[in-house]
Parts: C-alpha cells; sequence; structure tokens
C-alpha cells in the first residue's frame, strides 16, 4: 500500500523526493519501484522471493550422478566398495570438472530424493549359528522353587 502511495504521489506530478519520505525510503529504491511498476504494474510492487546463486550442477550432471549412485560402485574401476560423499565429489571432478563441497553435494543428493543409508556394521569373525546356540532359552512353564515356598505349620 505504502509502495503505491509513493508511485501515486509520482504519477500526479510531484517530485520523487516527495514520493521517497512518503514511502520513507530512499529515492534509489523509489527508482525501482517505478521501473518495477511500468513493467509488471502492481504485481510488480510485490517482493518475490530472490534466485540466489544458481546450482553448481546441472541437469545432465545430475542425471550421470544419479546413474552412479544407483549403478553402484565397481570395486576394481572406483576403488571403493561403496559410495561416499567425498568418493562423488571426486568422481564429478574426474568425469564433468566440477568441483563440489560434500556439504553442498549432501544438499544436492537430497533434493534428488536419496538419502544416507548404511548398513548396521557386523564383525567379520560374526557367526550367526553360535550365537542363536548360545542364547539362553526359557523353560517352557514356570515353577516357584521349592526353597521360596512358605512352609506348611506343623
Amino acid at each position: 500500500m505504502r509502495r503505491l502511495l509513493a508511485l501515486a504521489e509520482i504519477y500526479d506530478g510531484n517530485s520523487r523526493g516527495d514520493a521517497a519520505r512518503i514511502g520513507g525510503v530512499g529515492l534509489q529504491t523509489i527508482r525501482d519501484w517505478v521501473l518495477r511498476f511500468n513493467v509488471r504494474g502492481p504485481d510488480g510492487l510485490i517482493d518475490g522471493k530472490a534466485p540466489g546463486r544458481a546450482s553448481k550442477l546441472n541437469d545432465a550432471q545430475r542425471e550421470a550422478l544419479a546413474r552412479m549412485i544407483e549403478s553402484g560402485p565397481i570395486p576394481a574401476v572406483h576403488g571403493v566398495v561403496r559410495w561416499r560423499l567425498i568418493d562423488l565429489a571426486q568422481w564429478l571432478w574426474e568425469e564433468h570438472r566440477t568441483r563440489v563441497a560434500k556439504q553442498t553435494l549432501s544438499r544436492q543428493l537430497r533434493a534428488m530424493g536419496f538419502r544416507k543409508l548404511s548398513a548396521r556394521p557386523r564383525h567379520r569373525a560374526h557367526n550367526q549359528h553360535a550365537a542363536e546356540a548360545f542364547k539362553k532359552t526359557s523353560p517352557t512353564c514356570w515353577r516357584r522353587s521349592k526353597a521360596g515356598r512358605p512352609r506348611a505349620p506343623r
């Protein structure tokens, strides 16, 4: 509303300084409002979301990255048995000459629908059959011990 009042002051023939005083802003801001109003009308005076910095990865690079993740690493070729962010960042540099930080890559992968999943580690010497045989089993029916029973009076 304040912006429209300031612009109405200009269109009534008054100076931009007067419009800046009404709007409570500087002359540069008034100039920006006038340009935006002239291009898009009253909707141009509504602040939108700032565009922000462009993504480091383009669509082709994202698709290649998704294919690489879904196919999984080949230990003999890639030298790893599972993908880590640092490995994927290194692959992006080698294939596309694009440097991406681990945090940025993590954000991109989450936006692409990937989640960090890791299997629960198991000891190399763990034997599932031995663990099952070692587990204690409960008796089929519980009975009170004779030592814990109160004795009947004689």
